[in-house]
């Protein structure tokens, strides 16, 4: 026996007993510890287990409830024609953006809406896909059959932009030209990280070619002109000033002396009072009247960019309900 009389002494045997009680309930305690570390081990993978699922199943329960569609938008309903979900834009800029939109749209007739949307990202979605449906979600411009607008959106995270012009703003802003002025006003800026800048520029640079094509004067480079009222108006003012020239130098003088010759020659009074003559300028107040009065109304201009009659203001009131947007624009990236 390990513990026989006859080799240890009753002393050794005593030290040794507790000595082995000792190793035996030390490792009843790590054993112990051990089990419940390993149980809370447990517990915390099976509690990250259920979360992630819960979250997945959610996530799964959303796409199924709220599929993404192309009319309706991603984000939240606007409270303001500019909307900064990000937080890149100042106090002061975003202000500044929103009263000179809104200025914009009341001094144009029809009303020209624009909008700007700063989002961090679109996520999995395509940048066009995505602005589209804000655009039409959104309703920008009226509700009238004539709404021109257009919506400039910008994932900062993603760096990529995209501007949404409506079909009745494309021949004021054609695909082509809003990449350039986009490329000229927004890029720079961008990559220099000086987003209200860019944004500022590029709304700039939209709202004087709209309302340079919008009264007919020279677009930018690269674009046609689509109307030219006033320069229709002033070859016919030039036009009536070559007949009056002629009429008072030419006509009248020679029509004068044929009266007097006719008067002299016959005693009817009828054209003693200056002949054919003196009738023919009687009747010059009728012929200017009849000249400038055609000549003012080939004048008038038909285009759309002028004023309403309002000098603008900062109240918005919301966008006009209308959202005919069919994908023109163009987008990049920085």
């Amino acid at each position: 026996m390990f513990f026989s009389s006859e080799k240890l002494k009753p002393s050794e045997i005593e030290l040794r007993k507790q000595f082995y009680v000792s190793v035996i309930g030390f490792k009843k305690v790590v054993l112990r510890k051990m089990k419940k570390k390993f149980s809370s081990a447990i517990i915390y993978a099976l509690t990250i287990a259920a979360l992630f699922g819960a979250s997945s199943l959610t996530l799964r329960a959303q796409e199924k409830t709220a599929p993404f569609s192309i009319n309706e938008s991603p984000l939240p309903a606007p409270t303001s024609p500019v909307m900064d979900y990000v937080g890149v834009l100042d106090a002061t800029t975003k202000q500044t953006l929103e009263q000179k939109i809104i200025a914009f749209r009341d001094s144009t007739n029809p009303k020209v809406e624009l909008a700007v949307a700063i989002v961090q990202t679109t996520g999995e979605r395509d940048i066009f896909d995505y602005s589209l449906a804000v655009s039409r979600g959104w309703k920008i411009g009226s509700k009238e059959q004539d709404n021109p607008s257009a919506l400039l959106f910008i994932a900062v995270g993603d760096r990529k932009y995209f501007t949404q012009v409506s079909k009745d703003l494309e021949d004021e802003l054609p695909d082509g030209l809003v990449g350039q002025l986009q490329r000229q006003n927004l890029v720079p800026a961008f990559r220099q990280q000086n987003y209200g800048k860019g944004i500022t520029d590029t709304i700039d640079a939209y709202i004087s070619t709209i309302r340079a094509k919008g009264n007919g004067e020279q677009p930018a480079a690269g674009t046609t002109k689509k109307q030219q009222p006033q320069k229709k108006g002033s070859i016919s003012i030039c036009g009536i000033a070559v007949c009056l020239i002629v009429l008072l130098v030419f006509v009248l003088p020679l029509l004068s002396r044929f009266g007097s010759k006719k008067g002299r020659n016959d005693d009817d009074d009828h054209w003693r009072g200056g002949g054919f003559g003196g009738g023919a300028a009687s009747a010059l107040p009728w012929i200017i009247g009849s000249v400038l009065a055609s000549g003012g109304s080939s004048s008038s201009s038909s285009g759309w960019g002028g004023s309403s009659g309002s000098d603008g203001g900062d109240s918005w009131g919301g966008f006009g309900g209308g959202g005919d947007f069919g994908g023109g624009g163009a987008g990049g990236d920085w």
